[in-house]
């Protein structure tokens, strides 16, 4: 029996061809089967970039105010078919309708706000202590950049990384999540109507184990820019040390909130929760260690407790808090961890109520809030679904330190009305993002965005800390006389 297989873009074209099988994509809410994609292998990733190496001189020649209009019909165009992509991807990723209408909406956003840097400026006059001479910083794209993206948010990822990209200058090619690259697909098809030229933009679907190291190590790309997991993280890192590949990655959490004493608990309540269960927990900048001065512990566990056990689960299209995790293999990873903690000491406090049959029939995870001590491996390791562990502490000497405890330093929050201990926290923290009485998550367009440690690299993403990664300075003196 044939089956339909989606199109990748190479060289402008859309098409089938693959020399490896079909992969196929399914619904993580009930397994069905809802699409394949071609499985490339190494001749066809050499098409791919082989185009992108000739789209990228075109684009490279082609004034910003043209890149930038690109950009902002793109946007246009995503908002006109907003129904139909958020609609895949609660079919595709498993998030809930409100959190996919969400992510549709700051994808558009991000190709409107790259697009308007069009018009900025792209060099400097700078002072030259030579008589009759003026010199310039000119900003140049680098060339082809290679995109590696992940499941979680698989329409907004490859907008914060192509847009300020394809502004710049260079040509992209993008590895989507074999979890989720239809809606990568449909981006594609979204630039090519927006006017993107034929090459500046191809996209890649196929099996990690047969093209991964094939599309990280290839010395054609300028760059990588990578986000997902911190073990393929550092791997990317230790295989490009030396080579002259700039490399981007943006990678695990293990984000802690603070609750002193003085803080409004009702708000602290809501938004731990919030932060902690939204997407299911799948967000790199989810809360997942939550610090408690001992004053208010018990109160603050009541409430916490009170709104993890009315969290409804069920499909993303029904009216629930969580959907689905992405996969079966997600699902088991998160209720094995789960098992580990438990057996070495952590207790469940609350969860929510999963309906009879619902974890047999997709991949869905209870959300747990669980007490723990701090070598716990709850505490220690990225779950990446919807378990938040708690500990308490004496006072904001000991949050500091608990926070900074980790292999990780993507995000923290503290919850205070105290602005002394708020500047305290900002100042000591060691993570790239840092709110007060905010969630750890939900990092606007124009914000740089990162971590520190093993959570990311040194290049910011987003805002317009993102184009430093995506250019270079060209200095230029000019003897007038």
């Amino acid at each position: 029996m044939s089956i339909s297989v989606e199109a990748n873009l190479v060289g402008g074209r859309f098409t089938t061809e693959a020399t490896g099988d079909p992969i196929e994509v399914r619904n993580p809410a009930d397994d069905t089967v809802i699409g394949h994609v071609p499985g490339m292998g190494p001749a066809d990733v050499d098409a791919v970039l082989n185009a992108a190496l000739e789209g990228a001189r075109a684009w490279r020649r082609t004034g910003p105010i043209e890149r930038g209009r690109v950009l902002l019909n793109a946007a246009a165009l995503i908002r006109a078919d907003a129904d139909d992509l958020a609609a895949l991807i609660v079919t595709e990723m498993g998030k809930t309708t409100t959190e996919a209408r969400g992510e549709v909406g700051k994808t558009a956003e991000f190709f409107e706000y790259y697009g308007g840097m069009g018009r900025n400026s792209f060099g400097d006059v700078v002072p030259d202590a030579r008589p009759g001479t003026f010199a310039l910083q000119l900003h140049e794209p680098i060339g082809v950049v290679l995109l590696v993206t992940p499941w979680n948010d698989p329409l907004l990822t490859p907008a914060r990384k192509m847009a300020p990209a394809l502004i710049a200058g260079n040509a992209v090619v993008i590895k989507p999540a074999t979890e989720t690259p239809i809606i990568t697909l449909r981006l594609a098809e979204v630039l090519t109507r927006a006017g993107l030229p034929a090459g500046v933009l191809g996209t890649v679907t196929g099996r990690g184990s047969q093209i991964g190291d094939l599309l990280t190590t290839d010395p054609r790309f300028a760059a990588v820019s990578f986000t997902g997991s911190t073990s393929v993280g550092l791997g990317i890192q230790r295989k490009l040390a030396g080579s002259g590949v700039r490399v981007q990655t943006e990678m695990g959490g293990k984000n802690a909130a603070v609750v002193l004493a003085d803080a409004d608990l009702d708000l602290a309540a809501s938004v731990v929760v919030a932060g902690a269960f939204g997407q299911a927990g799948q967000r790199c900048t989810a809360t997942s260690r939550l610090i408690v001065q001992r004053e208010i512990a018990a109160e603050l566990r009541e409430r916490i407790a009170a709104a993890t056990g009315k969290l409804r689960v069920g499909p993303g299209s029904d009216q629930v808090d969580l959907g689905p995790v992405v996969s079966r293999a997600q699902q088991t990873d998160i209720r094995s961890r789960v098992a580990a903690g438990l057996a070495e000491g952590a207790t469940i406090i609350a969860g929510a109520a999963l309906s009879d049959g619902l974890v047999e029939r997709g991949a869905f995870v209870q959300p747990l809030f669980v007490s723990v001590d701090t070598e716990n491996s709850l505490w220690r390791e990225e779950v990446f679904g919807p378990v938040l562990s708690m500990i308490e502490v004496d006072d904001l000497d000991e949050a500091i330190e608990r926070v900074n405890d980790s292999n990780y330093g993507l995000s923290a929050a503290i919850f205070t009305r105290d602005l002394g201990a708020a500047h305290r926290f900002v100042a000591e923290v060691d993570t790239g993002q840092v709110s007060v009485n905010q969630p750890t998550s939900g990092w606007d367009i124009h914000q740089g965005f990162g971590g520190f440690k093993e959570s990311g690299s040194a290049f910011k993403e987003q805002g317009t800390a993102a184009l430093a990664f995506y250019t270079r300075i060209k200095t230029v003196a000019v003897r007038t006389h």
